[in-house]
């Protein structure tokens, strides 16, 4: 449904506008690594994923004149503060449900994780790109973009989940920036290559920019609605509208299979309940915001919208495909004990396992290319492994995905969607090198807050 609506504000050039738009701001190529690379970015892996941000921010930054290679490594990297949260927080969910956690909880977990990466990410992206100099000129950018981006991000998952974290905190800080820039710029202007001639710029009315966001800024109202307490207990037992989640229990195996010592405190039985939310779920609010938007859309009509979704469901049948597979040999992992024999040999590490955990959402996503299939595949490994060792489930499931997200600046399906989109398909190995030095840096710091955080208790 995410990847729809984006669909959408493309087919109506309202994208167009928002790219061009937020490309005008500054013709510093170090902002403009803010904007496009680090905000931008943010915003689709928030409001689509599955590969989008990482091509469309790359290939614009590449057009601005970055050598492309750099422009897909850079916007890799960028990745790394939003991965947990993509296309409206998909792999909190997936993550939340393999440990019997609320996806609030998981993302309040996550707000003790994550913050410190995501705030020096723009920094590391600046220094990447300019070293200690860039950092030093544009110092009062960076604190704006980081202190903005952290702090709601933060807010949103503690406050409202994981859904809105990466729109909300990508919209805040690009505006921030924005208006930060109309008062102050650098002391001089930085290009990669001097000589060359900065692309023309397009200008769009305010009446004109406002309105190209309009799709997202219906989503996010929406998806705020879907968030409130009040709104979720029409869907509780008793409430107006529980009657429209159903839940089917699967046969031959609801209650048939039972978990003993030292897996559960006593023999249990295991559910095995399909539940299926046709109103509650994030998906028909995120339906609501493209039906609303091509109603009040002057260029498209139902007809074009229905092809576009025709189009996304063409596009996404193979990850779609992949995650099911996924999501199906999980469960017969859980479901056969499978997951809790490995935890169990997991749980002799003892107290060092924490810092190991995150090492296992990072291969998780290096081989399935999802963050949101490496918590379908190693999620309830973590959870029985944090049991036997006195460990919080959540702090586990936790770093399983921040894990992962570090693992997606080297995985073979992120790097081979990058080099596509910015025309050097062939060079993968040159940008997996550019990578992977970061990726096991950041995967590295995960892993030693991890385990501080297991010391304290968390």
């Amino acid at each position: 449904m995410a990847v729809w609506l984006y669909k959408i504000a493309v087919k109506t050039g309202k994208f167009d506008i928002i790219r061009g738009s937020i490309a005008n701001i500054s013709e510093d190529q170090r902002l403009q690594l803010l904007l496009i690379g680090f905000c931008f970015n943010a915003f689709l892996e928030g409001a689509a994923g599955f590969g989008v941000p990482i091509a469309i921010s790359a290939a614009l930054l590449a057009e601005l004149g970055f050598h492309p290679l750099k422009a897909a490594a850079l916007c890799l990297i960028a990745n790394a503060a939003s991965g947990a949260f993509g296309a409206i927080g998909i792999p909190v969910i997936v993550g939340a449900q393999m440990g019997d956690l609320t996806p609030i909880e998981l993302s309040r977990t996550l707000a003790w994780v994550l913050p410190f990466i995501t705030f020096l990410i723009p920094f590391l992206l600046v220094f990447i790109l300019d070293k200690w100099k860039g950092i030093k000129e544009t110092l009062p950018a960076l604190l704006v973009v980081s202190g903005s981006y952290t702090i709601v991000q933060a807010l949103t998952i503690i406050v409202l989940g994981p859904e809105l974290a990466n729109i909300l905190a990508a919209l805040v800080s690009m505006g921030a920036l924005t208006i930060f820039l109309r008062k102050w710029q650098p002391s001089h202007i930085y290009r990669v290559n001097k000589d060359e001639k900065v692309v023309e710029k397009s200008k769009y009315s305010l009446k004109e920019i406002i309105n190209a966001w309009s799709p997202f800024y219906i989503l996010t109202v929406i998806v705020i609605i879907w968030s409130l307490p009040g709104f979720k207990a029409l869907f509780a037992e008793g409430g107006a509208l529980h009657k429209t989640t159903l839940l089917f229990k699967v046969p031959f195996l609801h209650g048939e299979v039972v978990k003993t010592p030292p897996v559960a405190p006593a023999q249990t039985a295991l559910d095995a309940i399909f539940k299926l939310d046709l109103v509650s779920a994030t998906g028909t609010a995120i339906l609501l915001a493209v039906l609303l938007t091509v109603m009040f859309s002057k260029n498209i009509t139902f007809a074009e919208g229905i092809q576009s979704l025709k189009e996304t469901c063409k596009e996404l049948s193979i990850p779609v495909l992949t995650i099911c597979f996924i999501m199906g040999f999980a469960n017969l992992a859980n479901y056969a004990g499978l997951s809790s024999t490995i935890g169990l040999a997991l749980a002799k590490t003892g107290d060092v396992f924490p810092f190991v955990s995150p090492l296992l959402g990072w291969l998780g996503v290096f081989i399935t290319g999802s963050v949101v299939s490496n918590n379908a595949l190693f999620g309830h490994l973590q959870v029985v492994t944090g049991a036997q060792i006195g460990t919080s489930s959540s702090l586990l499931l936790a770093a399983n995905t921040s894990g992962g997200v570090m693992g997606k600046l080297i995985s073979p399906q992120s790097i081979a969607i990058a080099t596509a989109a910015v025309q050097e398909t062939g060079r993968e190995s040159n940008l997996f090198k550019m990578t992977i030095y970061y990726s096991l840096i950041l995967l590295l710091f995960v892993g030693v807050w991890t385990y501080v955080l297991s010391i304290i208790g968390m």
